[in-house]
């Protein structure tokens, strides 16, 4: 089983916080956003390696926090996906699916966004996922705000843990339960990314792929309490830095 973290985004929406480094490397509460994933991920057995997805302006930043990271036995491998600009950007599935076209075997993968702040357990996820194979998994958490959840996919689900509805950024959002940027794929279903890409024409995001998804066959998601932030704002970045050091 292996972990792809998605930082292949050009931080636009935190200009002028951020320019010339990713915002996967934004500090938060003494520690970088993406060491904050990171070490999720740490203690959960059965993890073979941990890929991060870049782009071609950050991927040596990166590699030199991969270098000087301390502790950690599990591997980090930067793979750059050869864009320049945000123009050139593949989109979130456009990532996945060029990581998983150099792979020589298949394994089951979890995808995270490199910016979800989280502070909970993730262990349950994957053992709810692993009893839910072949169906994918996603992470959710309730923002306890209908009107916060306009900004997110929205999603139902039904007593099982069954997603019976998602929507993406809905104008009236029938819940407070939103997606998160964490997902379970196993092995069988990776070959349902590059369908979808191929009937949508869609690599851009991976709420896409799920609303896709869902409408075809089972998809359920487990849902986390805690403390989630999604970092894609100054506004955003400044709350959860407050929140963190408290």
């Amino acid at each position: 089983m292996k972990v792809l973290i998605l930082a292949g985004g050009y931080g636009t929406r935190l200009y002028p916080l951020i320019k010339d480094t990713p915002k996967a490397l934004l500090n938060i509460a003494g520690k970088t956003l993406i060491d904050h994933t990171v070490d999720k991920f740490a203690d959960v057995p059965g993890i073979d390696e941990i890929v991060v997805v870049t782009n071609a302006k950050f991927a040596d930043m990166l590699s030199g926090w991969v270098k000087g990271r301390s502790g950690g036995t599990c591997p980090i491998r930067v793979v750059n996906d050869g864009t320049h600009t945000p123009e050139e950007r593949l989109g979130a599935i456009g990532d996945v699916l060029f990581v998983l076209a150099s792979e020589k075997s298949m394994s089951d993968w979890v995808v995270a966004g490199s910016d979800n702040l989280f502070d909970f357990d993730i262990k349950p996820f994957f053992s709810f996922a692993k009893g839910k194979t072949p169906s994918v998994t996603v992470g959710c958490y309730d923002l306890g705000s209908i009107a916060g959840a306009s900004k997110y996919g929205v999603i139902q689900l039904d007593g099982n843990g069954q997603m019976s509805s998602l929507e993406e950024k809905p104008k009236l959002p029938k819940s407070s339960l939103i997606s998160m940027c964490l997902y379970y794929y196993p092995a069988a279903s990776l070959p349902q990314l590059r369908q979808f890409v191929e009937e949508t024409h869609n690599a851009d995001t991976t709420g896409g792929y799920v609303q896709w998804l869902y409408k075809k066959q089972p998809v359920f998601g487990l849902t986390f309490s805690g403390k989630w932030y999604d970092i894609g704002s100054v506004e955003s970045y400044n709350e959860a830095q407050k929140s963190f050091q408290d």
